[in-house]
């Protein structure tokens, strides 16, 4: 292990406040002393800094227990007009060098973090005035640094070097959330409803909220307005209803404009759709609503690698390299130098005040724009062009998985878009067997955004070499032309067997398709499948319900989660709930790991521990089973404890999809279709995967080679890597 370069780190959330900031102030806490540091908090940002005493408190591990799932911040957060000025930034840098700290992790904003770095480049010279003004005691040669690592904490998601900000995601879930309640209110009364969200100079949630919860028209403030725009918008929604929508949702960043650049109020838009349409149009404005409450799955995992890191990064560079910003690229964690991360960040805002719309779009960057362009499309009441690309099939296959009827929505209409025409085959390949196939037109999926599970249905037949020639003639009877197939390992073990017979039969020589939809995570070729990050999303809820009982007695929960022989379930589960242990299919369960834990199980209680959690993925051992763990536990609990076995079944699968995997699948989707428009007449069997921002299609021989048989499961697969950091937590 190499010699740290800092001796003491301070932990600070400033700005405003953001759902996951409790997850990273814990994982920094909790690192630190891992790593044999000294920590402090500072209440307060940088008020608490400039005020020092009772504001600056040395952390233990315990003070930072329970906090994973509250909302806010347990530092507090407070705006500093004192530490703008040299004097105040004196007395902050005073107070930290009085209790040696030399490192410092800001959660925050563009302003927080600026602040961190120009604290960190006057550092020297403020404590040479400070010790000069006999504030502290400081030798002639020593020559102090501070070491600044940054994270960022917005939910508007406009933050250079990162693909997630800390609390974006949580705040996505309030907007769609809010956007499904309003659909089924202004369906019931045939109303449009205006719905402004957080955004002054990025319209990522009105975009992404948008286009997840199914919105009819989006305006943000980086795409510039045409002067007739709300004719187009009034057109649209009438075209709409004509098509028989019998609402509308118009999603709206509070920072977007005017043609002439000035801001467009919520309810001027109100008052024009009123006036042009005659329509019974409501504002809701969601406001603060949007930060509050406890932080999604994601944005706990994030915020927790995110603050490890910080830490790592403060012991091995120290100060040897300037101020850096910890964030999320391609699902791996990288560091951005502060001065480039402010400057970059602000510059779209810039843009747009100048009004150079295209310049702002350019940098949000091409996933950006694409999710515009998409949304656009998304929103028509009928598609632009003739039939003539040939007819495509949609199957969903395998299990059922949150995320698949967005999935369906924008595969259909963005085939439809391309010119081809779109069937379904009902209940999955047994369905298809049985020739129940159906034509699937633009209307036919609206509202389907929000939905869980599976219109066409999916059922679990796997296919057998035998099925193949019957396959074959249903598919030429009905002219198929193209063939995607969403779901699990079934779907595709299947789509391998069709492919498998294609040069005996001439009508399996089509382009085929995979596109990865699974609560397991398990599937090759990908890091993310459609309906895994809901499944995630509903465990933590119901841990955090397990939690509240922590009050009434003294007990260990042994909750049991699907994922089949894939541990992603139960790592992330147990990552994003604080989890004191985690039984994993890929590690097994051994007669002394037990012994081990209960021993470990006891000594938490004996220090005066209310509640432990314990995640068991369903098959970590087919010996210790839920009840066997929960028999053992609970004997050798005694009277100190006693032992509750929860297995949350069906529940995991249940609701609407988050937000998450209704983008997820939207970008799934229309990568699909149009992989098939570039490789139009190929013959071929690909399956759509994500590494990283990167969308992709392999072909599924490869990407099945990846799989560890008999186990169904990838082998090597990126969620390990975080294995360890829910030990050392």
């Amino acid at each position: 292990m190499t010699e740290s370069k800092v001796r003491a780190i301070a932990v600070m959330t400033s700005g405003g406040d953001s759902p996951g900031m409790n997850a990273a102030v814990r994982a920094v806490v909790r690192m630190g002393l891992h790593r044999g540091l000294q920590v402090y908090a500072i209440h307060y940002g940088w008020q608490g800094a400039v005020e020092g005493g009772e504001y600056l408190k040395e952390m233990s591990w315990w003070s930072v227990g329970g906090i994973l799932q509250r909302g806010g911040t347990m530092l507090g957060s407070a705006r500093c007009q004192e530490f703008r000025t040299r004097e105040g930034r004196r007395k902050a840098a005073a107070n930290l060098f009085r209790l040696g700290v030399d490192g410092i992790v800001v959660i925050g904003g563009d302003g927080s973090l600026t602040g961190a770095r120009i604290l960190s480049e006057e550092w020297p010279e403020l404590l040479r005035e400070a010790a000069a003004l006999g504030m502290i005691e400081l030798s002639a040669n020593e020559k102090p640094r501070l070491a600044v690592v940054g994270l960022p904490g917005s939910i508007d998601n406009d933050t250079y070097g990162t693909d997630m900000s800390i609390g974006a995601d949580t705040a996505l879930h309030r907007v769609v959330t809010a956007a499904d309640q309003l659909a089924s209110t202004a369906s019931a009364h045939q109303r449009v409803f205006v719905m402004e969200v957080m955004g002054r100079h990025c319209g990522y949630l009105a975009l992404a909220g948008g286009q997840a919860a199914g919105a009819h028209w989006v305006l943000i403030p980086e795409e510039e307005l045409e002067p007739r725009w709300h004719q187009q918008m009034v057109a649209s929604i009438e075209r709409g209803r004509k098509a028989g929508r019998k609402h509308a949702i118009i999603m709206q960043a509070e920072g977007a404009r005017h043609p002439d650049g000035l801001p467009l109020e919520s309810t001027t838009v109100r008052d024009i759709l009123t006036k042009q349409m005659g329509a019974d149009t409501r504002v809701t404005v969601l406001g603060h609503v949007q930060r509050g409450g406890s932080p999604s799955a994601y944005d706990r995992v994030l915020s927790t690698r995110l603050g490890a890191a910080a830490v790592e990064s403060l012991i091995e560079e120290g100060a040897d390299v300037p101020p850096r910003m910890m964030g999320i690229v391609n699902n791996a964690v990288a560091a951005t130098p502060l001065i480039e991360m402010v400057d970059k960040s602000q510059e779209v805002g810039k843009r747009i005040d100048a009004g150079d719309y295209q310049g702002a779009l350019d940098l949000r960057g091409h996933s950006f724009q694409d999710q515009l362009r998409l949304l656009k499309l998304l929103t028509r009441s009928e598609p632009s062009v003739e039939a003539t690309r040939g007819n495509l099939l949609i199957v969903t296959a395998g299990h059922d998985s949150p995320g698949m009827n967005p999935c369906l929505r924008v595969l259909a209409r963005t085939a439809l878009e391309q010119g081809f025409r779109v069937f379904g085959a009902r209940y999955g390949f047994e369905g298809l067997l049985q020739e129940e196939i159906v034509p699937i037109g633009w209307m036919d999926v609206s509202g389907w955004a929000s939905m869980g599970g599976s219109q066409l249905g999916a059922g679990r037949m796997l296919l057998q070499p035998h099925h193949a020639g019957e396959i074959a003639k249903i598919l030429a009877a009905h002219d198929i032309r193209s063939l995607v197939i969403v779901g699990g390992m079934d779907a595709y073990e299947g789509l391998q067997v069709l492919h498998t017979f294609r040069d005996e039969e001439p009508a399996l020589q089509i382009p085929m398709l995979a596109i990865p939809a699974s609560i397991n995570n398990n599937l090759p070729g990908t890091d993310f499948s459609i309906g895994a990050d809901t499944a995630l999303n509903n465990i933590v809820v119901d841990l955090d319900k397990i939690k509240d009982t922590a009050s009434a007695n003294k007990r260990a929960f042994v909750v049991e989660v699907m994922g089949y022989d894939c541990g992603y379930l139960a790592l992330m589960a147990g990552l994003a709930s604080g989890a004191e242990q985690i039984y994993l299919p890929e590690e097994g369960i051994t007669l002394e790991k037990l012994v081990d834990d209960v021993r470990n199980l006891r000594k938490g209680f004996e220090r005066g521990k209310l509640l432990s959690i314990i995640i068991l993925s369903e098959r970590a051992s087919s010996t210790y089973d839920l009840d066997t763990i929960k028999r053992i536990m609970d004997e050798e609990g005694g009277d100190l404890f006693d032992v509750r076995s929860v297995d949350l079944g069906h529940t995991q699968l249940g609701g609407p999809p988050s937000p998450f995997d209704r983008i997820l699948a939207a970008r799934f989707a229309s990568a699909a279709v149009q992989h098939l428009c570039q490789h139009e007449g190929d013959v071929f069997c690909r399956c759509m995967g994500l590494r990283g921002k990167q969308l992709r299609a392999v072909e599924l021989s490869d990407a099945m080679a990846e799989i560890d048989w008999p186990y169904e499961r990838p082998r090597q697969p990126w969620y390990m890597s975080l294995r360890e950091l829910t030990r050392i937590l």
